[in-house]
């Protein structure tokens, strides 16, 4: 019962908090609709954590997306033993990069007064999930090895069945704990997406292409000297 309430329908509620909270969000409070910043508190340990961690993010949920969009290409690209030994390198790489940028960014939050007085504790929570879910990732990849491999035998059909509203728990039944605590965490970071700052990424500034440019006139007063 368990399973299917994790694997079968936390899934859809995640997913209908992040589109309806999300949607509303954006009608009602558009305004906070930010990263809200902190860089003007601190900077140079925020570039630090976030530079890295948004570059190394992008790459690791790159490969999980293209696993899932297409197993079949994604399988034969694996197929080579050259090709394999790589990604499974380059993936704990990644993860390690992350983890370590995450856990700056935890410091930063924590040990600079003027940043922790405007963490929130949605902030806390969000920052703590995001560390599970790179420190669980980066511990299948070097336990679970050949994971670029076996991700689409198992995940990648879990997920598909979601889209089809028709979920098989069973791929996700029998496997190891902390592969179910990785895909339950995913979604539940989903769920948090509309309460966070993490908001801001769906933000995309289109009016800024056809707006006209901004025309800054410096107006300063002189003095007239005789």
């Amino acid at each position: 019962m368990m399973d299917l309430i994790l694997f079968g329908v936390f899934p859809y509620v995640a997913m209908t908090l992040a589109i309806a909270v999300g949607f509303y969000r954006y009608c009602f409070d558009r305004y906070s609709y930010s990263s809200q910043s902190s860089q003007f508190l601190e900077s140079r340990t925020l570039f630090w954590g976030s530079v890295p961690w948004h570059y190394a993010i992008l790459l690791i949920l790159s490969a999980h997306l293209l696993a899932f969009l297409f197993p079949s290409l994604w399988g034969s690209l694996l197929g080579a033993p050259g090709r394999l030994y790589l990604l499974e390198i380059t993936g704990i790489a990644l993860g390690v990069v992350t983890t370590i940028a995450m856990l700056v960014l935890l410091l930063r939050r924590a040990s600079n007064a003027r940043v922790n007085v405007v963490t929130t504790t949605i902030d806390w929570v969000l920052l703590i999930s995001l560390l599970l879910q790179v420190i669980t990732g980066v511990y299948i990849a070097i336990t679970m090895r050949w994971g670029g491999f076996w991700y689409v035998h198992t995940v990648t059909p879990w997920l598909w069945s979601l889209v089809s509203f028709s979920p098989k728990i069973d791929f996700l039944v029998n496997m190891p704990f902390v592969v179910k605590l990785h895909a339950v965490n995913a979604f539940f970071l989903v769920a948090l997406f509309p309460f966070s700052r993490l908001v801001h990424v769906v933000s995309i500034p289109l009016a800024y292409v056809t707006r006209p440019y901004q025309l800054v006139i410096w107006y300063r007063q002189r003095n007239n000297q005789l």
